[in-house]
């Protein structure tokens, strides 16, 4: 048994347990420097995979950089029944170098759509991207609603924030299902593919990077991918929510008020608050045209996450504590690291207040807990359904050095499995 990690658990971590992992069963990738990559044979040598890792990738992750999902191999996976996880789920693979093989190439292809230039990936390239990803995974439907077509769905906010852009904002739905489905679980990306502030312009070199505003999206898109083509026991949906924030003569602007899915109105105090309006038109439509019950997000949401938690540990906020405990698990079982924020719509709800419309997009006071006050404005979108929700701002994990990092579809995919 080898496991390639960049994430180590210390010792006593229920991963150990879990797994029945022991440390002679880590190869050490922050040492190797490398991302972790599926080595189809000749693993058991340890010279041969270090060589492999050096030349998958080009420097692509350093010493300290974000660790990407664990990759367990058996010594003869095509002989062996494997349990993936056998916390919840009863899906097994005989092969189970199938499924990280999957799961890598998201992780990989994540990253390279972080990285992307703004000029390449728009939302009509974003929509090729994914269509090609699903293309010949068995029972994907995928459909488009775009451009004015999303005011007659109710998305206003993801009109709104990319109406002015050459390239029409959209929202992107796939939906995989097993044969006996048990339960349906949403996920929602937030697919800002390049975000200048709109008229509340990014300044002093801050846009700089805001190519990456669509790593949510890349992350459920990955995520997606894994799970339609290798299984779990859920109805899964994916739901990517794609527009620029552009600046141009019909760009929204501060006082406007949009009408979101929920039906409530919001006034406009900040134009480069636009991630929360279009995952508010996501989770909405999730949870009422779809009728998922359990709602998880991902997105490059807030600067203040990276204060909250950090440059390696996305926020969690969660409705409930088991949504809460199933997101830590998993972010502890692949690496990708997620540790909670303050969950208080009581003290939250009202840095929203606003006099003429249900309320405001951006905060009144930015030093109380802003990424829990963005994550809720979200969840406030679910108020009236019975939809649970789990809400991952990334801002940080998802690109680390100038890179993207591939962060979030092993999170997303284990959390799904153990949710379902």
């Amino acid at each position: 048994m080898a496991v390639f990690s960049l994430y180590r658990p210390p010792p006593g971590s229920p991963a150990w347990e879990e797994l029945g992992w022991t440390p002679d069963d880590y190869i050490d990738c922050f040492k190797l420097q490398k991302q972790a990559v599926y080595v189809p044979e000749g693993w058991q040598d340890k010279a041969y995979v270090e060589k492999t890792f050096k030349e998958a990738y080009r420097g692509f992750l350093e010493e300290g950089r974000q660790p990407v999902a664990f990759l367990r191999l058996a010594m003869d996976p095509a002989a062996v029944d494997v349990n993936v996880h056998p916390a919840k789920s009863e899906v097994r693979f005989r092969d189970q170098r199938r499924m990280f093989g999957f799961l890598v190439e998201s992780l990989r292809e994540a990253a390279r759509l972080v990285d992307l230039p703004p000029s390449e990936l728009d939302p009509a390239a974003f929509q090729r991207e994914a269509r090609r990803l699903v293309k010949g995974i068995k029972g994907v439907r995928t459909r488009a609603i775009v451009g004015k077509d999303l005011l007659a769905a109710g998305c206003g906010g993801i009109h709104g924030v990319g109406r002015c852009a050459n390239s029409a904002p959209r929202l992107i739905v796939m939906t995989w299902a097993p044969a006996r489905p048990k339960g349906h679980i949403a996920l929602v990306g937030k697919g800002i593919t390049y975000d200048t502030g709109g008229l509340s312009l990014k300044v002093g070199g801050s846009m700089v990077g805001m190519k990456s505003d669509m790593g949510g999206a890349a992350a459920v898109l990955g995520a997606f991918r894994t799970l339609a083509s290798t299984g779990c026991r859920s109805r899964v949906s994916a739901l990517l929510c794609l527009a620029e924030n552009a600046i141009g003569p019909d760009a929204f602007k501060n006082d406007d008020i949009l009408t979101l899915h929920s039906g409530m109105r919001v006034e406009i105090n900040n134009t480069d608050a636009e991630g929360r309006l279009v995952l508010a038109d996501g989770v909405s439509f999730a949870a009422r045209k779809l009728k998922a019950e359990i709602v998880l997000d991902a997105a490059t949401l807030t600067g203040a996450q990276l204060v909250a938690t950090g440059r390696l540990h996305a926020g969690l906020l969660a409705g409930d504590e088991d949504l809460e405990d199933a997101l830590v698990a998993a972010g502890r079982h692949t690496g990708e690291l997620v540790h909670p924020m303050p969950f208080a719509p009581e003290f939250h709800r009202k840095e929203f207040a606003s006099k003429v419309a249900d309320f405001r997009n951006s905060v009144a006071d930015r030093m109380n807990a802003q990424s829990s006050c963005a994550g809720e404005f979200i969840r406030w979108q679910l108020d009236g359904t019975k939809a649970r929700y789990g809400h991952v701002d990334m801002a940080g994990p998802s690109t680390i050095g100038g890179r993207g990092s591939g962060f979030g579809p092993a999170l997303l995919a284990e959390a799904v499995r153990r949710l379902a």
